[in-house]
């Protein structure tokens, strides 16, 4: 296979994650959309790690989902806590935290 047909992979999916993050209200679909851009990044890394015959492009893609799944488990704990105060995870009614 060729590095562009991973990089145009990543490409979409980069972007249809970017559309979720922007397009969605619910908190727990606005984290799924952030993960499916860091999976696309970690395709990336490891396309152009493979391309250059070394393995420091896998070494960064672990080190990004092990960030992720911090990511996540903060995120969610996060979500979880303005569920139990507001009985609702739309980000739009969160603006009482400005200021």
């Amino acid at each position: 296979m060729y590095l562009n047909q991973f990089l145009l992979l990543a490409a979409v999916l980069f972007s249809l994650g970017v559309y979720g993050v922007l397009a969605r209200k619910n908190g727990v679909l606005v984290l799924m959309s952030i993960e499916l851009m860091l999976n696309a990044v970690n395709i990336n890394l490891v396309a152009f790690g493979a391309f250059r015959d070394t393995v420091a492009g896998q070494v960064f893609a672990l080190f990004v989902i092990a960030i992720a799944a911090a990511e996540v488990g903060v995120g969610l704990a996060i979500i979880l806590l303005i569920f139990r105060n507001r009985a609702s995870i739309d980000i739009d009614h969160l603006d009482s935290m400005k200021g």
